[in-house]
């Protein structure tokens, strides 16, 4: 039994339930049958047609041999598990596996052997459905491995003469049988013989012994002289673990909204061995591991279930009970004319004589002038409200810049001027009328909710957090910014809602999180590796060089850093949050502004002038550009005071030759030194204190793609450490005096947190 268990151990290592977006019955573009094999999801093979994975994980991934229709987990290799069988609603499937054998030779000699040494991982054998069977008249089966602790057992048979082995049962002689452990993770088997069948060789030369499901192996006693079954099924339990833990319950997939596979209309239980599986509510049917999964069960269709016995005063059958499906459920309803309990069994209904009771048509007139007067009230209510909620919701339009974007849309002659307006409803019902597991994001301004419309499009709404005019004016920029701008790196606007009492705006869904999260991630197996880095920053490059000098009206971003560039699954960089950013004129060099951006990224020049222009946008990514080089956050708060600031740590490494020291060790394998020290010596020139002084992003943009295109030494590297006689060594002090030279900021006119800050950065000895 070797192959078998080398087989599932191939597959069941890397069990981490990981959880997928997926839609409808099954995901779309996924294939889920192979020959007459059914792979519902959360198996599946490969990527589907519309970019999704198909399974939940590597664990659930199978392949199909379309040419002769059979299914195997993983790859289809010498050591893959051949699949016959997936339950969705056990959680059990069915594997072919081989069994182990030892024969003798009529004098005795060992003439071949096959054992099986099983490790299942995270699958378990299901000890209800399993078997160990052991054939012979001269064998001892022995099993041992792990069960939580090391165990042995074992099972015995020893017969003389074939006529005493019962036919057609495994009872002890001839052929013998026990029961699975519990939790059984690993295993061996082993077969002994006493006399290597000697006495019985003439008619059982060999000794047989292998796990098969119950009912999969029927004995006979011809099986003693030649055993021709190489595969039988066994049965596998599975069920949804995460990260490879196998006590991990139901409430603690709960508080992971991502990574928890139980859907709609769902039950989560949890599975003895660990993990947890998935069933539809009781009245529904259907996959629970995908949205929208399990569907409503019409009980009433083809089902008598509502008992038809209706009686009137003389006892006569008279009628036939309604049944009306609802959801999760059904109720019988007693037909016109009859009263009473149409779910009661028997003489649920019946009907009265209304002449014998003249009472009853009296009630019966005064509750219909009742319900008809509360009908009345009730459409004059709802009328009221629904004009008042009208006026409303053209208040909250005046209220949220409606107007005002209209008019400014129409001032910039934006070709973009018509999107999609969506209703508060419908944005309550995409994030379950906004409720905190759907948050993925929070910013200075405003929370971002992923939804989903009903369309199954995936999409990303803001919503400002507060209803102030500065707020309002922010998202009437966001939304006139956008409109300008037509790029693939950038996140696509797709429309607005303005009748809340909070204005949203609906982007598209970028799934693989920020930047920022990528590179100060720590689990090493998720790192970004150089060619990946080089590649986001010569896509962010492009965005800014084409918002500075190819749009239609030149646009500054005014707050680039890491955590506003969004990375999709292919690592594509997607720049976002134009929340402060300015439109500005062809013929304007340099806005004047209130001072606004994010600490450790804002530009010293910018800072003391308060002269926006685009040179501000290139400071703030070279920041970016290091903090790809370097791993490291931009600003810390703790350790040497020299490593608090990120951009003059690194302006300090490159004046005493040690840029090698500063950058990301784990890249710095990857990379060729030419391109490193070409990226370094590009962030330190965007780095430069005077805006003037730095190159534009069209410039930043071209280098950087002839770097990661042809590998090329950057041109400004000669002149490289020249900029530090402004920052560093003797002359910081007198650099710091001249920034700083007959200005007096007010620190009580503006606001600081960790995150935005509009004072003055730390330059050189902490002035």
């Amino acid at each position: 039994m070797k192959n078998f268990i080398l087989q599932i151990l191939a597959v069941a290592v890397s069990m981490a339930a990981m959880v997928s977006v997926a839609g409808g019955k099954n995901q779309s573009g996924c294939i889920n049958k192979c020959g007459n094999i059914d792979f519902p999801y959360p198996f599946g093979t490969g990527e589907s047609t519309a970019g999704n994975y198909c399974f939940l994980d590597y664990p659930f991934r199978v392949t199909c041999n379309h040419t002769t229709g059979r299914l195997f987990m993983a790859d289809e290799t010498d050591g893959a598990l051949e699949i016959t069988k997936i339950n969705i609603t056990t959680g059990q499937m069915s594997i072919l596996s081989y069994t182990s054998s030892q024969c003798y030779t009529a004098n005795g000699s060992l003439d071949s052997r096959k054992f099986i040494e099983t490790t299942t991982g995270v699958f378990y054998l299901s000890p209800t459905m399993n078997k160990f069977v052991a054939i012979g008249c001269d064998t001892t089966a022995i099993v041992s491995g792990i069960q939580g602790l090391n165990y042995t057992t074992g099972c015995l048979s020893i017969c003389s003469d074939v006529n005493s082995v019962p036919v057609d049962s495994c009872s002890g002689i001839g052929c013998c049988e026990m029961n699975i452990p519990e939790g059984v993770a690993s295993f061996n088997v082993s077969i002994r013989s006493f006399y290597n069948h000697v006495p019985i060789w003439d008619f059982n030369p060999c000794s047989y012994a292998f796990v098969v499901e119950e009912g999969g192996y029927n004995f006979k006693s011809s099986d003693l002289k030649e055993f021709n079954s190489v595969k039988l099924p066994v049965t596998l339990d599975w069920a949804i673990r995460i990260n490879y833990s196998g006590n991990v319950t139901c409430d603690d997939a709960k508080a992971d909204e991502k990574s928890y596979a139980c859907k709609d209309n769902t039950n989560c239980a949890n599975f003895v061995e660990g993990g947890y599986r998935c069933s539809c509510l009781d009245g529904f049917e259907g996959n629970p591991y995908l949205p929208n999964g399990c569907q409503n069960i019409n009980e009433c269709e083809g089902q008598n279930l509502c008992n038809t016995t209706c009686i009137d005063t003389t006892g006569n059958n008279l009628c036939n009970k309604t049944c009306i499906d609802t959801i999760g459920s059904y109720r019988c309803e007693c037909p016109k004319g009859f009263y009473g309990d149409a779910m009661k069994n028997g003489t649920g209904c019946s009907r009265r004589d209304p002449n014998k009771n003249p009472w009853l048509n009296i009630a019966l007139g005064v509750g219909l002038s009742i319900v008809g007067l509360i009908v009345i009230v009730t459409w004059l209510f709802y009328g009221y409200r629904q004009r008042k909620m009208l006026k409303l919701r053209e208040e909250y339009f005046k209220q949220n810049g409606g107007f005002v974007l209209q008019q400014s849309l129409q001032q910039e002659g934006s070709s973009h001027a018509t999107t999609t307006i969506f209703t508060a409803k419908e944005l309550e019902k995409a994030t379950n009328n906004y409720a905190e597991r759907m948050i993925i994001g929070k910013g200075g301004f405003g929370v971002v909710y992923k939804g989903i419309l009903e369309d199954n499009q995936v999409v990303a709404i803001k919503k400002s957090k507060l209803v102030e005019k500065n707020q309002v004016d922010q998202f009437i920029n966001e939304v006139t910014v956008l409109m300008q701008i037509n790029h693939r790196n950038v996140v696509k606007l797709l429309g607005c809602c303005l009748e809340a009492e909070v204005p949203l705006l609906v982007y598209e869904y970028i799934s693989n999180g920020t930047l920022h999260e990528h590179i100060h991630n720590q689990h090493e197996v998720d790192y970004l590796t150089w060619e990946t880095r080089l590649k986001i920053a010569s896509e962010s490059a492009n965005v800014l060089s084409y918002l500075h000098s190819q749009a239609s009206i030149p646009v500054i971003h005014r707050d680039v850093k890491s955590t506003n560039i969004l990375l999709d699954n292919n690592y594509t960089a997607k720049v976002a949050d134009f929340g402060a950013s300015r439109l500005v004129s062809i013929h304007e060099m340099q806005l004047s502004t209130m001072v606004q951006g994010t600490l450790g990224y804002l530009d010293p020049e910018y800072l003391q002038t308060s002269q926006l222009t685009d040179k501000s946008d290139v400071y703030s990514f070279g920041v970016v550009l290091l903090e790809l080089l370097t791993g490291r956050k931009v600003v810390k708060f703790d350790g040497p005071e020299v490593e608090r600031n990120l951009a003059m740590h690194f302006i300090l490494s490159m004046k005493e030759d040690s840029l090698f020291e500063i950058l990301d060790s784990r890249i710095v394998n990857q990379g060729k030194r030419e391109q490193l020290v070409g990226v370094a010596n590009i962030a330190y020139s965007c780095l430069r204190v005077k805006g003037e002084e730095r190159p534009s992003m069209k410039e930043v943009a071209m280098e950087l793609e002839g770097i990661r295109i042809m590998g090329m030494r950057h041109p400004w590297e000669n002149d490289a450490k020249e900029e530090t006689k402004y920052l560093l060594g003797n002359d910081i002090n007198e650099a710091s005096d001249s920034y700083y030279d007959g200005q007096s900021l007010n620190t009580s006119d503006f606001h600081m947190t960790r995150e935005h800050v509009i004072l003055p950065m730390e330059v050189g000895n902490g002035r």
